[in-house]
C-alpha cells in the first residue's frame, strides 16, 4: 500500500465519522453503511482502497455511496424490495462518478428487508414475494446505474421493458452473474461462502482489515469474478481464480505480503481486472456478521452496544 495512505483503522474511523447522527448505531442503515466502508478500506488486491483509486473511482466515492443507501436501508422492512433497490441506488449514483455500489445493494436490500436474521430462509422468503412492480424498479436502478460489461441479452435486454418476474431475469442471467445466481436460487452460497470465510477468519484472531482481504481471496479461489468474466472474457476470470487459489494455500493469514501486493499489481496492469463482484460479496458477508454481532469486538473504531430492537 502506498506510504501515504491512511492505514485500514484510520480510514474505517474516519468514514464512520461522517454518518448522520441520526443513524443508529446496529440498525439496518448503519450496518450497510459500516459494511461498505470496512470492504472498501481493505486492501483487496484489484480493488480500490484509500490511497489506491481507479481512474473514475476512489475510496471517498465508495464512502459516499454507502452513507447515501442509509435511508434505503433504514425503511427496508417496511418498503417493498424493488423501490428499496431503486432508492439507494439513486442516492449512490447521485453522488458518485460512476457505478459504487449497484452490486453491494442488490446483495444488502434482502437482507436488510428480511424482518428476522438474516438468514437464507428469512431471505428467500423475501425473494418469493417480488411482483411486476418491483421488477420495474429493479430494472430502472440497473438502468440508471449502468454496470459494465452486461453487452446485450436475447431475451430481458436493459433496452427493453422490465421483465414482469425479476426472479426469472436473473435466472436467465445466472450463468454470467453471480449476484444474479443468488437472486435466483437463494443466498444459502452466500452464508456457507464468504459468511462462513470471514467468521472463521476473525475467529482465528486475524485483525479484521487481514479477515477481509483472506475472505476475499477465499471466493475469489472458489469461483471466477463473474464482472472479470464480462469485461475480460472467461478465460481472463479462470486465470485470476487460478492464482488467487495459489494464494490462498500458499500462504496463512491474509494480510499484505509480497505475493498479495504482486497479485495486486498483476490484476491492476495492464488491463484492469477488478474482481468487482467478489468485493460485493465480501460487503454483504460483513453485513452479516456486522447485524447479528459477531464483528463488534473486531472493529476498527469505538462502538456501543447494539440496540435489541435492531438485532432481532
Amino acid at each position: 500500500m502506498p506510504s501515504d495512505a491512511p492505514d485500514f483503522e484510520t480510514a474505517c474511523q474516519t468514514a464512520v465519522a461522517s454518518l448522520p447522527v441520526t443513524c443508529r448505531p446496529w440498525s439496518r442503515g448503519w450496518c450497510g453503511a459500516v459494511a461498505g466502508i470496512l470492504e472498501a478500506a481493505a486492501a483487496k488486491p484489484g480493488n480500490v482502497s484509500p490511497g489506491r483509486p481507479f481512474p473514475d473511482l476512489a475510496f471517498r466515492d465508495l464512502v459516499a455511496a454507502a452513507v447515501a443507501t442509509i435511508p434505503a436501508m433504514e425503511a427496508a422492512p417496511r418498503t417493498p424490495l424493488g423501490e428499496t433497490v431503486l432508492a439507494a441506488v439513486r442516492s449512490g449514483t447521485a453522488v458518485t462518478r460512476s457505478n459504487a455500489n449497484l452490486g453491494i445493494v442488490l446483495l444488502i436490500a434482502p437482507l436488510a428487508t428480511a424482518s428476522i436474521g438474516p438468514t437464507p430462509a428469512s431471505v428467500e422468503a423475501v425473494l418469493t414475494t417480488l411482483g411486476p412492480a418491483d421488477a420495474a424498479a429493479i430494472w430502472e436502478a440497473i438502468g440508471l446505474a449502468r454496470p459494465g460489461g452486461l453487452g446485450r441479452s436475447d431475451r430481458w435486454d436493459l433496452a427493453e421493458p422490465p421483465p414482469p418476474d425479476i426472479r426469472a431475469a436473473m435466472r436467465h442471467a445466472a450463468d454470467r452473474d453471480t449476484i444474479a445466481r443468488l437472486w435466483a436460487t437463494g443466498f444459502a452460497d452466500l452464508f456457507a461462502g464468504p459468511v462462513a470465510d470471514l467468521a472463521r477468519a476473525v475467529a482465528a484472531g486475524l485483525p479484521l482489515a487481514d479477515a477481509i482481504v483472506d475472505a476475499f481471496l477465499r471466493q475469489l479461489a472458489r469461483e471466477p469474478d463473474s464482472l472479470i468474466a464480462r469485461r475480460h472474457g472467461a478465460t481472463a476470470a479462470k486465470d485470476v481464480r487460478r492464482r488467487a487459489e495459489r494464494l490462498v494455500t500458499g500462504t496463512t493469514g491474509g494480510g499484505w505480503s509480497d505475493e498479495i501486493a504482486a497479485f495486486d499489481t498483476f490484476l491492476r496492469s495492464p488491463n484492469r481486472l477488478n474482481p468487482g463482484t467478489t468485493a460485493d460479496l465480501v460487503a454483504a458477508a460483513l453485513y452479516i456478521l456486522l447485524r447479528d454481532g459477531s464483528l463488534r469486538p473486531a472493529l476498527p473504531f469505538a462502538t456501543p452496544a447494539p440496540f435489541p430492537e435492531n438485532t432481532r
